[in-house]
């Protein structure tokens, strides 16, 4: 299993319209980052999202931990937590020849 750290800036601008008043990370942001960060470490590229179930919401400055691992086939399953709690779960696909 492989992971990696980011902390969620509090000037993020998906913050403006999500959601005045209480800001959380859209759903959307955290597969981009999950995404980029399998990317990287694995030097393929991610071709989408398998599934995603988000568990909890996240705030401006916390503190994410995104882990993965090699699933099935071209898929790789991912974790992502914040001190301890679950925030989101699923899989991506690799893009390439299965």
């Amino acid at each position: 299993m492989s992971a990696t750290r980011w902390t969620v800036p509090v000037d993020h601008a998906a913050f403006a319209g999500h959601f005045p008043g209480r800001p959380i990370v859209p759903g959307v942001v955290l597969l981009d980052r999950v995404a980029q960060a399998v990317a990287a470490a694995l030097g393929e590229p991610v071709a989408g999202v398998g599934s995603a179930k988000f568990l909890s919401p996240v705030g401006p400055g916390a503190i994410l931990e995104f882990s993965w691992a090699a699933g099935t086939g071209r898929s790789v399953r991912f974790d992502i937590a914040s001190e301890g709690r679950a925030v989101a779960t699923g899989t991506l696909t690799l893009a390439g020849k299965p």
